[in-house]
């Protein structure tokens, strides 16, 4: 069934995509013209997702995995609750507190990789939107509406917010799969945790890391409901140039075509070729990131 889908794209979208498509705005309210609006904000959307959601992504795989792995709640409670000095008992409880930290942090990633992606664009609505991007405006440009309106800021964050339980979970495998006496050979030579965690563990987990942001990307891109609320617009005769700017997604382009448009007839074959397209572009994204993570383990084998 999925190769008589994406047969069928192919075939009526292939004859679609010339240089004027790629390149140029849509016109004639959206029934002629190109998408290189679209193509250029899903990019840059991208771009800011993955630097926002890979680091805070691997940062709490790394915080999870390395300093609190399965610590025991009842043992360090007995500790904290047996201390015999104010600071060692405020020692102990702040460890104790460590671990319900990261429990309740394992469990909200557990509960945000089951919620729809439409609960993520309502949520960036009124979190990013309306009250960050509010206080923003209150604070520096006197309620001016600068940054409490939908932009592609705005829309990245959310979807860092939707892909962050991919990085998380896949970091944390990739963090686990390193051998434990790795760590103890570092540790025994003299390295510190941290110096064992940045030369030693990180590198050896580096492909499983790259595999979590391929996934994430791969998921950012085909994304529409969460961009829907917080930045996507209809159409734009412009570029996004700043962070607060909105801008136009191929996947929303996708909607608007289907859903929107004055003659259907006329606009099928700009359709098809807006879905072949983005296809393409979600595909070469997954096939760079594929590139890097090989070469890194090129390196790393080189290396041992």
């Amino acid at each position: 069934m999925l190769g008589i889908i994406l047969g069928n794209i192919v075939w009526n979208g292939a004859g679609q995509i010339t240089w004027d498509f790629l390149t140029t705005a849509p016109r004639a309210g959206m029934t002629e013209g190109g998408i290189f609006p679209a193509i250029f904000g899903t990019v840059a959307l991208v771009i800011l997702m993955t630097i926002a959601a890979v680091p805070i992504g691997v940062a709490t795989a790394v915080y999870l995995r390395e300093f609190i792995p399965g610590s025991n709640l009842s043992y360090a409670w007995a500790r904290a609750r047996a201390a015999s000095s104010w600071r060692a008992r405020l020692l102990e409880g702040m460890h104790v507190l460590e671990i319900l930290l990261a429990r309740a942090t394992r469990a909200a990633v557990n509960n945000l990789a089951g919620v729809p992606s439409i609960v993520f664009g309502l949520f960036g609505l009124g979190f990013f939107v309306q009250f960050v991007g509010g206080s923003i405006d209150r604070l520096f440009y006197g309620g001016e509406l600068t940054y409490g309106q939908p932009a592609i800021l705005w829309a990245a964050l959310t979807l860092a917010l939707l892909t962050l339980p991919v990085v998380i979970v896949s970091t944390d495998e990739a963090l686990r799969a390193v051998p434990r006496e790795l760590r103890e050979a570092s540790l025994a030579l003299g390295a510190t945790r941290w110096q064992t965690i940045w030369r030693v563990v990180l590198p050896e987990a580096l492909p499983g890391i790259l595999t979590g942001a391929i996934l994430a990307v791969s998921r950012g891109a085909g994304e529409v409901a969460p961009v829907l609320f917080t930045g996507a617009a209809y159409f734009l005769p412009y570029l996004p140039s700043r962070l607060n700017d909105q801008f136009m997604e191929l996947g929303y382009h996708v909607f608007i075509l289907s859903t929107q448009s004055p003659d259907v007839e006329k606009t099928k074959p700009l359709l098809y070729g807006t879905v072949l397209v983005l296809l393409l572009l979600t595909f070469a994204l997954n096939v760079i990131a594929v590139l890097i993570r090989a070469r890194v383990r090129r390196r790393l084998r080189a290396r041992a």
